[in-house]
C-alpha cells in the first residue's frame, strides 16, 4: 500500500478535497492507497512517512525527496488526466 500526503496550508479544506478526490479515483481503478491531508507546516517533520507527496501549495523552499504531483489539477480539472496518469505511475511503481 502506497502512502499519498496531501498539503495544503491549514490540511482542512483543499487538501480535504484533493484527497478525497484521489482516494475516490485510487479505489475506482481498484488501487491501493492511504491518501491522508496533512497541513504543510508539519510536512517537513512527517514527509518521511508517505510515499508520494501532492502538493497544493507553492513550496519551493522544501523539496522533498518524494515523488510529487501537483494538487491543482484534482482541484480544478485543468491538466488532471496528465497528473493523474503522473500520480499512477507513482503508486504502480
Amino acid at each position: 500500500m502506497k502512502k499519498i500526503y496531501v498539503a495544503c496550508g491549514s490540511g482542512v479544506a483543499t487538501s480535504q478535497t484533493v484527497a478525497s478526490k484521489i482516494s475516490s479515483m485510487c479505489e475506482d481503478e481498484s488501487l491501493d492507497v492511504s491518501v491522508e491531508a496533512v497541513d504543510i507546516k508539519s510536512l517537513e517533520s512527517i514527509i518521511d512517512a508517505c510515499d508520494i507527496y501532492v502538493s497544493i501549495v507553492s513550496n519551493e523552499a522544501n523539496t522533498f525527496d518524494k515523488p510529487t504531483v501537483s494538487g491543482i489539477p484534482f482541484l480544478t480539472g485543468v491538466g488532471l488526466d496528465t497528473e493523474w496518469e503522473k500520480l499512477k505511475e507513482f503508486i504502480e511503481a
